[in-house]
């Protein structure tokens, strides 16, 4: 859901702070008041291309904020456009990219009005929709048909692979041969370079460092050293042991010192004993590592790397030497693929063709709710080649449509108008009701060219969408408005002599002026008593409709 909408200095927006709510929420306004500049705003957020000529004149950019609530947690997107023309965008305060704001947002938010590329003029969305409105069967025979096309693809690809290898058998056998020999010969071990590496400097300084060792050995253990200081210090405590609780801890801190000394001392000698100070052990450790090191430059770079290469050489040696058999059987297993996804394909293009019927006359009916009342509905289903089937079907769903009985049905998208094209997709979000996952449903001139009787009919059907969905729709209509939730008026304002875009809540009596502005021009009894009609008549409706 769309909580809070913040609009700064885009066209002839000043500043627009926006509460939204669940519901059905209607913004209207004198035709040019900057309605649309607002829905603009919603899709700069959307992740829509912006330009310097957004920005409002004098201004040094624009900014659009929204707060959403994405699975009961608050996210806050916003969107800058420089007087320059260069565009910034941030989601929680860290910066983000424009593709970045669709991809969290697209989902979350359907905008539809006269001019839009909306998902309805796609083909490739058509599917969706109509699996959408068919429900658990289509659903779960989808999840068949994608988990059978899967292991089809897997198939074709080992076949494709088996087939590249054996093009080329025997030269690629003797490369492999080659490889596995060649890391055969060293015989690395796995982290067996690491270990040398930590080998190698006790071997190379070997004199050194047990020289080192047996020095600090005779300065704590020889005589003179520090066990025979300690001890003497000691002996001098203990000549007054029992006097002073104090003195006494001193000469048992000491004595700690003098035994820690010791073991020190020991593990001094063990340590020089053990130093390894042999030149051919030296020799033999660095030939080691640098055949390590060749091996790695041509297989690695790491061991792990080189060990990975002979095993995969080992296991494509393995199925080079099935030859035919391996070639024969990896046939086979693509034929079974084939033959288990078409049976399943069949059963998904039953499914869906079997909705097609009913999802038109649906479609049909609330069209002609919608002042579309002699619009035809069908949908096309051009089956693929079984190579070309997607991840949607087994053929081409595309919906047609003619806006008159008499004349042909055709792809939506070449002969829809952009009215018509929002009463349609109002009509197709009637018919999916609670099936449809996007929350936010935007409409703007949803209402272009109907009024009267269909007007009603199209304020009913974006209340029921409310129940389900935050609805908010631009219109003109009086009769639409009358259905809101949340009733916000867009005006020209003037600041610093300039016209401006305000955008105000409006409840009771101002809602009812509002009406009456729409419904007449003006605020007189007549259109002030006819508003009051419209909204408790509306009102009416919505509880009626809420008790049932």
């Amino acid at each position: 859901m769309l909580s809070e909408l913040h609009v700064r200095d885009l066209a002839l927006v000043e500043e627009v702070w926006l509460e939204l709510g669940p519901g059905l929420t209607v913004l209207t306004g004198e035709t040019g008041a900057g309605k649309t500049v607002l829905v603009g705003a919603l899709k700069l957020l959307l992740g829509e291309r912006g330009d310097s000529d957004m920005v409002r004149h004098g201004a040094g950019e624009a900014a659009v904020e929204g707060r959403f609530s994405l699975d009961g947690t608050d996210v806050l997107v916003r969107r800058r456009i420089s007087a320059e023309g260069r565009s910034r965008c941030a989601i929680d305060g860290e910066m983000a990219t424009v593709g970045m704001l669709g991809e969290l947002l697209g989902a979350q938010v359907d905008l539809h009005g006269q001019h839009e590329h909306q998902a309805l003029l796609s083909p490739s969305k058509h599917a969706a929709y109509l699996d959408r409105f068919i429900g658990a069967p289509a659903e779960m025979a989808l999840q068949r048909y994608r988990a059978a096309l899967a292991e089809m693809r897997a198939a074709r690809e080992v076949l494709e692979r088996t087939e590249a290898a054996l093009g080329d058998r025997d030269k690629r056998v003797d490369y492999l041969r080659f490889q596995m020999n060649d890391i055969d010969a060293v015989a690395p071990q796995p982290g067996e370079d690491d270990e040398l590496e930590a080998r190698l400097p006790r071997l190379r300084h070997g004199e050194r460092l047990a020289g080192a060792a047996v020095a600090a050995r005779a300065a704590l253990a020889d005589e003179g050293g520090a066990s025979d200081a300690l001890t003497a210090a000691i002996a001098a405590l203990r000549a007054a042991q029992g006097l002073d609780p104090a003195l006494d801890e001193f000469a048992e801190g000491i004595g700690r010192l003098d035994v820690e000394i010791g073991e020190m001392a020991a593990s001094l000698r063990d340590y020089a004993d053990g130093v390894e100070r042999d030149p051919a052990a030296l020799d033999e450790t660095e030939h080691r590592l640098q055949r390590l090191t060749d091996i790695k430059r041509k297989y690695g770079p790491s061991l792990d790397d080189v060990l990975r290469v002979r095993e995969e050489a080992e296991r494509e040696l393995g199925m080079l030497d099935e030859g035919e058999e391996g070639l024969a059987r990896a046939r086979e297993a693509l034929e079974k693929a084939r033959e288990r996804l078409g049976a399943i394909g069949e059963e998904l293009r039953a499914v869906r063709g079997a909705a097609v019927a009913e999802f038109t006359g649906a479609l049909r009916d609330a069209a002609a709710d919608l002042a579309l009342p002699g619009a035809v509905f069908d949908v096309a289903i051009t089956p693929l080649e079984l190579e070309g089937w997607t991840a949607d079907g087994p053929d081409r769903i595309e919906f047609l449509f003619a806006s008159a009985a008499g004349e042909p049905p055709r792809p939506l998208a070449r002969v829809a108008s952009g009215g018509e094209i929002s009463r349609v997709m109002l009509a197709l979000k009637s018919v999916l009701g609670t099936a449809d996952s996007v929350p936010v449903l935007v409409f703007d001139e949803v209402d272009a060219g109907i009024g009267g009787a269909t007007a009603l009919a199209v304020g009913r059907r974006l209340a029921l969408l409310a129940a389900d969905h935050q609805v908010l729709v631009v219109t003109h209509l009086p009769q639409v408005a009358a259905y809101a939730d949340a009733h916000i008026v867009v005006a020209k304002g003037d600041s610093d002599g300039r016209t401006v875009t305000t955008a105000s809540p409006v409840t009771d009596e101002e809602r009812v002026r509002e009406i009456a502005r729409m419904l007449a021009g003006g605020a007189s009894e007549a259109s002030l008593a006819h508003a009051r009609e419209l909204l408790a008549s509306a009102a009416d409706e919505r509880t009626a409709g809420a008790a049932l």
